[in-house]
């Protein structure tokens, strides 16, 4: 039987799983770890398989999962060595900003409030948990529940990140999708300052100096340059369209049309 044609499917382990046709872009995971950035921003436009990149990477690296399936004949699982020290080892944080918009500033906290808890949700397992302190629990009890202020939201992902890299003794990947979209919305809708101090907070408590973080990527359309937005990070390295680097892993080479 031919294999389907994935049309729209961002999910690695679907089409793996279901027999979609898929280009093998899973040098990709090799490539950011020769690299060995601690934060790394990769910029695209849309339509590039930034998500769908980004699913293969948690797949590839969530400690609660098992992958050997969907990744078995993959360039990847050819280096063993790698697979053997990194597939589902580490404590992995997926997140998109995807759907964090709306004509005000009061409704778009609201969709980022929800975004957070959402995450939230898929580890109240750290609720239960003696690594982490009783202080912190009520705090992420509070964001779970959708209740989260501003305050707890701009410290929520280095939040968690602490929790999960107490309660698994490992360091925390963190990948985070579409992260420019919240201020490019704000832009559009004119509460720009007001979304733009939310963000950068959530990504300077959670990427610098993060005792927790092994490593984060990021990606998006746009690189957010005028407001420094990822000002004091270390280890900072940023791949455009325009660079070489990691091309072939996003949109399709000539070789991969063949």
């Amino acid at each position: 039987m031919k294999k389907q044609l994935s049309i729209g499917i961002q999910g690695f382990d679907k089409l793996r799983t279901e027999d979609y046709y898929y280009i093998d872009k899973s040098g990709l995971i090799a490539d950011l770890l020769t690299n060995n950035s601690e934060v790394t921003l990769i910029t695209r436009p849309r339509r590039f398989g930034k998500t769908l990149a980004m699913s293969m990477l948690a797949n590839f690296f969530d400690i609660r999962k098992d992958s050997r399936t969907i990744f078995e004949g993959l360039e990847i699982s050819k280096n063993t060595a790698l697979c053997d020290e990194w597939m589902n080892q580490y404590p992995t944080l997926f997140l998109s900003f995807k759907d964090v918009d709306g004509l005000t500033f009061s409704s778009a906290c609201d969709m980022l409030v929800y975004t957070i808890s959402d995450l939230y949700q898929q580890h109240l397992y750290l609720l239960e948990s003696d690594s982490v302190n009783d202080y912190d629990k009520e705090i992420m009890h509070h964001i779970a529940e959708r209740k989260a202020t501003v305050s707890e939201i701009k410290q929520s992902l280095v939040l968690l990140t602490k929790a999960l890299a107490s309660y698994y003794a490992k360091p925390v990947i963190l990948l985070l999708d579409e992260y420019d979209v919240p201020i490019a919305k704000a832009s559009s809708n004119g509460y720009y300052d007001q979304m733009l101090e939310i963000i950068k907070g959530m990504l300077s408590t959670s990427l610098k100096d993060n005792a927790a973080l092994r490593f984060a990527v990021i990606t998006g359309c746009l690189r957010i340059a005028k407001e420094s937005i990822f000002t004091g990070t270390n280890n900072f390295v940023s791949d455009t369209i325009t660079d070489c680097r990691l091309n072939e892993y996003f949109g399709f080479t000539q070789k991969d049309v063949e």
